[in-house]
């Protein structure tokens, strides 16, 4: 899907690529690099099992290397945990999961390519775009209360967290992780 189509799975949700949420402002890819679904997890501030739930249903998928089969190991790009990260500022507004997957998708087809210099607002029924002062004024006047994510913010929040945890190279070969830790027991015993 990094050619910018998207794709229905089985379950007639439609997947998104990350990257084409976040074209300019962001700090330069190294596609050398990758990270595990557990440091994923950890820079995003949600579970491994959230993580292999939003991957299995297609909400984030890992752009470098998906999962192909028990023991295989997804790599997440820094835009992958970005838009990890987002998704879970978003559950904490009291956004539903089916709601992000839609905002999503809105956001894809109106072609919104960079939202860094956007902030997503939520009143923990809606999410609403944000693109200038006046519109966050606007929607603040009508009384209801709204939490603002500064994409800006969450973007140096993920790439500051990354720095103290371990990268893994995109062309290390894959490891199956239950049959090392199978291994390792047998070399013990």
């Amino acid at each position: 899907m990094r050619d910018g189509t998207r794709d229905a799975d089985q379950g007639g949700t439609t997947r998104i690529d990350a990257g084409l949420l976040f074209t300019d402002g962001l700090p330069q890819e190294h596609d050398a690099v990758g990270y595990k679904g557990s440091i994923a997890a950890d820079a995003a501030g949600i579970t491994y099992r959230q993580l292999d739930y939003w991957a299995r249903t297609g909400l984030v998928e890992p752009s470098i290397r998906p999962a192909h089969g028990s023991g295989s190991q997804r790599l997440y790009s820094f835009r992958d945990i970005l838009v990890l990260k987002l998704v879970k500022r978003l559950l904490d507004t009291g956004i539903s999961l089916q709601q992000i997957r839609v905002a999503m998708q809105q956001l894809h087809d109106a072609g919104v390519r960079d939202l860094t210099q956007t902030t997503l607002i939520s009143d923990g029924a809606s999410v609403y775009l944000c693109t200038s002062n006046d519109e966050v004024i606007d929607l603040l006047s009508n009384g209801q209360g709204v939490f603002g994510i500064a994409v800006g913010r969450v973007l140096r929040e993920v790439e500051s967290q990354l720095i103290e945890l371990e990268g893994t190279p995109v062309d290390e070969r894959p490891v199956d992780e239950l049959a090392a830790r199978r291994a390792r027991r047998s070399r013990t015993a």
